[in-house]
């Protein structure tokens, strides 16, 4: 079976490792142009560029699917499946009626819950025990193909989105190995999601990541995971932005201000706290604008004055 791999960041790169060490043949990977990064703007490969050029395969980096000739490229490599991680671009109809057994998405929920651009990061805010990855043959619609296959798994108190979405990356690529010897052999009949389910979440914003203390404490905990490693969930001391790398929630009954950094009892794992609209946010490690990750004990030590601090609220308005 010839297949073409259209993927882009680290998510991808696990399903198109499985792929190429299968029986099936890779013909060509398609994804997302070189990007510039750094203080340097020197440009950047995409992570699953990288891969494909270690295995010497063709690799195609459209702006845009759209794109005149394109499709009539894509047609070229006679893909009978094209496989899709985490691409960037939308598939156009043409494309999506290319291959014989279709275009299957590795999309990384339990769909139809968190179909769009974050489904990682908001099983977390959700507060969801459990979350997934779903392969579903694609449609023009956003993630609402019909499922060939999902597995799931728990969603620990530790996981960021950063360790999760690894985790789902793998589960991905074994259970893409797992359905398409079924799906190239007929076995398998897709299944229609439930739209009566179907949730959708946006792309996750610099702007989410600044802390509104008024909000309880697991709420600011989950934003914490969630938005790590992007964007951060920070706070302002001094002027400069002020990262929560890792925290936990503390039922407290005493009243403070809300913001106001505290003590906590002696035995706690969290080095200090701040008071929340609901209990205190117990933090472990912080990093400060400009410096490293400390953990929070660490940071003390240099800041005294820190405790007994009210952290700002978020500003309003332009």
């Amino acid at each position: 079976m010839r297949v073409i791999f259209m993927g882009s960041p680290e998510f991808a790169v696990p399903p198109l490792e499985h792929l190429l060490a299968s029986q099936y043949q890779v013909v060509a990977v398609y994804t997302q142009p070189d990007k510039p990064a750094g203080r340097g703007r020197a440009l950047v490969s995409p992570p699953v560029k990288r891969t494909a050029l270690a295995w010497q395969l063709p690799v195609v980096q459209p702006v845009s699917l759209k794109e005149a000739g394109v499709v009539e490229q894509l047609a070229g490599f006679h893909p009978d499946a094209i496989v899709v991680s985490a691409f960037g671009q939308i598939l156009p109809e043409k494309v999506l009626a290319l291959p014989r057994f279709g275009c299957l998405n590795i999309h990384p929920s339990l769909l139809p819950r968190f179909r769009g651009a974050s489904p990682v990061a908001s099983a977390i805010l959700a507060g969801d025990e459990f979350t997934g990855v779903s392969l579903m043959v694609m449609d023009e619609g956003l993630d609402t193909g019909p499922i060939l296959a999902r597995a799931q798994i728990p969603i620990a108190a530790s996981d960021t989105t950063g360790s999760l979405t690894a985790k789902l990356s793998w589960l991905g690529a074994r259970l893409l190995l797992e359905v398409l010897p079924h799906w190239f052999r007929g076995e398998l009949t897709p299944q229609p999601q439930d739209e009566a389910k179907a949730t959708y979440c946006t792309e996750i914003t610099k702007k989410e990541g600044e802390i509104d203390w008024h909000k309880p404490a697991i709420d600011i905990w989950r934003r914490v995971r969630a938005f790590n490693p992007w964007p951060g969930c920070y706070t302002i001391w001094r002027g400069k932005r002020f990262k929560i790398i890792e925290a936990v929630p503390l039922a407290e009954e005493r009243t403070f201000k809300v913001g106001q950094v505290v003590t906590l009892p002696e035995g706690s794992k969290a080095a200090f706290g701040v008071y929340t609209g609901d209990g205190v946010l117990g933090v472990l490690r912080v990093q400060l604008e400009g410096k490293q990750v400390l953990s929070a004990a660490e940071f003390l030590r240099g800041q005294r004055e820190f405790l007994g601090a009210v952290l700002p609220l978020p500003r309003t308005g332009g």
